[in-house]
């Protein structure tokens, strides 16, 4: 496979809606916490409609199951000026420094990941939201640089590359606005690639549709049987948390966010009793947290590692020992993708974090400038390392 072709644009419309029979086919990917069903189960569910913001439940009850404990632990408290006089500033690089003997600096560490990928064939897969983006307090505003956007383009050139987001697949192409590159939004539920590689259409959960120009194209989307039931919980969310201030919900198709980076901390609790409680309504959901976010998800075997292994194969490269998989993300979700190449010895996890924390990545950058900088450095030495074949087959 020629990693380096040319990509056309993608296209980002969707298939006529799934059918019933084809639900049946893939009902495998559902771990029901109840009694075993089938995903053709989802049609009729009867659900209340009380949209009241009152909760139902105990407010212990976010307390006593961790979730409030979880809630924190992944929002750390935005930066504080130092203090004349104390060297917060200095016990913070210090231990962060420490931290760096676990995850090494990708940068730091380039030249010994590189001797790795040597005779290799690279793929490039890269969260988005301060990945390739500042953190900002509004998601709406979480623009990536030109700088950013050129480099990524670069990365595309070379090596097979994509985005996977927990946003919507729509909404990180708009933000990201390059054609050469795979979409996978909403954790992976729901991914497309350019349109000169076709997805694989043999798994169930493949469907076919056609772009602007009427060319047939292939969408994965494993949990395309949720859209009535994630749009209804979103309404829900919306309904319940507009007297939090602060509190922002968002649709992503596939499953729903509930930002609570600008809600003030006395009021976390209420706003995870209030989706928690919502969400005894729906056994077919489930609840994740990421930073500063709460996450609807449907209860399937699907996330970012389950994402990267099938792009994986989708692009004929699972199969291959010559294969070298890189995967850039910041958030609880990525440890996922993190884990399964890491397990599978496919490839190196590289987290993004300033501050210490556990991960099931090998190496680390600080912010979105250290990835940036270290995309340039891959794409230098792709560059060099074809220049370098070049001079060696002129020399025949």
């Amino acid at each position: 496979m020629d990693l380096k072709s040319s990509h056309a644009s993608p296209v980002l419309t969707d298939p006529v809606p799934i059918t019933k029979s084809r639900l049946g086919m893939h009902s495998g990917l559902i771990s029901y916490s109840q009694q075993d069903s089938s995903l053709s189960s989802l049609s009729p569910v009867k659900y209340p409609r009380n949209g009241s913001r009152k909760s139902s439940g105990n407010l212990d009850d976010v307390r006593s199951n961790g979730w409030l404990d979880a809630m924190k632990a992944s929002s750390p408290p935005r930066k504080k000026q130092p203090i004349k006089g104390f060297n917060s500033h200095m016990d913070s690089e210090q231990d962060y420094r420490s931290w760096l003997l676990d995850y090494p600096s990708a940068l730091e560490c380039f030249e010994e990941m590189i001797e790795h990928a040597k005779n290799k064939k690279i793929a490039m897969f890269l969260d988005y939201d301060r990945t390739l983006s500042p953190i900002v307090d509004d998601p709406d505003c979480a623009f990536m640089s030109e700088a950013m956007r050129s480099v990524v383009r670069d990365v595309a050139k070379c090596f097979p590359t994509a985005i996977i987001s927990g946003r919507s697949r729509d909404k990180v192409y708009d933000l990201v606005k390059l054609t050469e590159l795979y979409y996978a939004g909403s954790h992976g539920m729901d991914i497309i690639g350019p349109a000169c590689h076709n997805l694989s259409n043999s798994h169930p959960d493949s469907v076919k549709s056609t772009d602007q120009q009427g060319k047939e194209i292939t969408l994965f989307q494993p949990a395309r049987g949720f859209l009535a039931m994630i749009d209804e919980v979103f309404k829900r969310l919306v309904e319940i948390t507009k007297d939090i201030k602060g509190a922002k919900v968002e649709n992503h198709k596939f499953c729903v966010s509930v930002h609570y980076r600008n809600v003030e901390e006395n009021n976390w609790t209420l706003i995870g009793q209030l989706v928690h409680d919502m969400l005894k309504d729906y056994p077919l959901l489930r609840l994740t947290h990421g930073r500063k976010v709460l996450e609807v998800r449907p209860v399937i075997d699907w996330n970012k590692g389950k994402a990267v292994e099938f792009l994986l194969d989708s692009l004929g490269l699972s199969e291959r020992d010559d294969v070298l998989a890189i995967y850039i993300g910041d958030d609880k979700t990525d440890e996922d993708a993190f884990k399964a190449l890491r397990e599978s010895r496919g490839g190196y996890g590289i987290l993004v974090s300033s501050t210490r924390k556990q991960s099931n990545a090998f190496y680390s950058l600080r912010d979105p400038s250290e990835v940036k900088k270290f995309l340039e450095m891959l794409v230098n030495w792709k560059m060099e390392e074809e220049n370098k074949q070049q001079k060696k087959s002129h020399s025949f």
